[in-house]
């Protein structure tokens, strides 16, 4: 009994923690996009002028930011193809960690990093993946 209390609570608490990811990072994307994906590039391009990275390819970094962590996020809010999702973010996480760093906004870096141990814990818990869509297509093969 206790560990039907146990399983039932493990699901729940992926759930949540899954969706609370998954709407953030969505709507990090999509706020970006809706505001436009050019105006949140040019805004990058003062940041890292004193680092060694060419500014075209920061620009071109933040054109694609935002679609990327949309996609990323809806996928892990429908909880379809959830761990390439979390290793796509883990990835993402991993390149604006990179930045973070070439600019030393350690501040930032720490809060990047929090995201990538939710990135990084999530899939150890994916026996707990039962209320999305990649649980359903499990249960179905069964």
């Amino acid at each position: 009994m206790r560990s039907e209390f146990l399983t039932r609570d493990g699901e729940m608490a992926y759930l949540f923690l899954r969706v609370l990811v998954g709407l953030n990072i969505a709507m990090h994307g999509i706020a970006r996009i809706l505001a436009g994906t050019g105006h949140f590039a040019g805004s990058l391009l003062p940041e890292f002028q004193k680092t060694p990275l060419p500014q075209s390819f920061v620009y071109g970094f933040g054109l694609t930011l935002p679609c990327v962590e949309a996609a990323l996020g809806l996928l892990l809010l429908a909880g379809f193809k959830t761990r390439a999702a979390l290793v796509g973010g883990l990835l993402v996480m991993v390149a604006l960690t990179f930045g973070t760093t070439l600019r030393q906004d350690w501040a930032t870096a720490v809060t990047q990093i929090m995201y990538g141990l939710v990135y990084a814990v999530l899939p150890a818990f994916a026996g707990y993946d039962r209320y999305s869509l990649d649980g359903v297509m499990r249960r179905k093969d069964m």
